[in-house]
Order: C-alpha cells, then structure tokens, then sequence
C-alpha cells in the first residue's frame, strides 16, 4: 500500500507543476525603485537597476515581468561584461518562464549553459522550463484525447440513430 502512496504523491506533484524559483513581493520591488532613484553614480545606478529588474522579474505580478523584460532586453546591448551578459540573459529566461513564453525561455536558457554549461541556476531553470513543457504536452493530449473522445462519442450516437432508424425504415417495407 505504502508503494500506491508515493506513486499517488508522485502524480499530483507532477501535475500541480511548482517550480522552486523565488518570488519577489511588491515592498522589495519598491526598495530597489527607490534605489535606482537615489543611486549616486551611474555604477551604482547600474547595479540597482539589475537589482529592480531581478525583483520584476520574480514577481508574481505580469505587468512587472513584463516592465522586468523590457528593462533587460534594453540594457541587454549595454553590457560590459560576459558575466553581466549571461546574468541578463538569464533573467529574461525567468522571465520569459513566468509569462508562459516557454520556447522563448528555453532557448535563453540554452545560451546561458552554451556560455557557462556548468552554471547551477541555469541547470535548474532549464529542467524546470522542460519539466514544464513536457507536463503541458500530456496535460494538452489529455485535453485533445478528451475532445476527440467526446466528438467520437457523439458521432457514434448519431451514427446509431441514423442506422436504427434505416433499419426501422426498412423492416417496414
């Protein structure tokens, strides 16, 4: 019985799909705008601004994933290092993860390994990304499965209620 269990526990964790990325609440997202606000340098301007898109990025929020990727991909040209190229890259990953944009992610995050194949956090992403994709794959053949099995059903029955009343048309005659 105990064997029943786990596979039972095994199944609904597969389906309830959590991925184990942090969340980013709103009053940290307004701490790192305000940082960016009262950054004294552009260094440090630059820095609070990776903060901020971080923390947009991991929000449960769409409208600030969304701001998060439009503040990456418009910095994304102004990196200076690899290092900082592959964090933003990553970020948009996440990002592009949280919005259900899921070719998208993958294909970042697939950079991300091309550039740092060794790199932890893009290893978990990717497995999660495709955890993901292959969980809505057989969540979608269900649904497609179901749909056609419903059509099929209803079909049969017409095509049963035509054949009987033929049949019933023809023992008359």
């Amino acid at each position: 019985m105990e064997g029943v269990g786990k596979f039972l526990d095994s199944v609904g964790t597969f389906f309830k799909g959590g991925d184990n990325l942090p969340w980013c609440e709103p009053d940290i997202i307004a701490g790192c705008e305000r940082e960016v606000a009262e950054a004294g340098n552009e260094e440090q301007k630059n820095e609070s601004l990776m903060r901020l898109a971080w923390a947009l990025v991991h929000s449960r929020q769409p409208d600030d994933v969304n701001r998060g990727i439009g503040m990456i991909e418009a910095s994304l040209e102004n990196s200076n290092s690899p290092l900082q190229t592959k964090e933003k890259i990553y970020l948009l990953a996440v990002a592009f993860y949280r919005t259900g944009n899921y070719a998208k992610s993958r294909h970042l995050v697939d950079r991300c390994l091309e550039i740092q194949p060794d790199w932890r956090q893009a290893q978990n992403l990717s497995k999660v990304v495709e955890d993901k994709i292959a969980r809505d794959g057989l969540i979608g053949m269900g649904l497609v499965a179901g749909a056609f099995g419903a059509a099929g059903l209803a079909i049969g029955g017409i095509v049963a209620a035509a054949t009987s009343s033929k049949r019933k048309s023809t023992e008359k005659k």
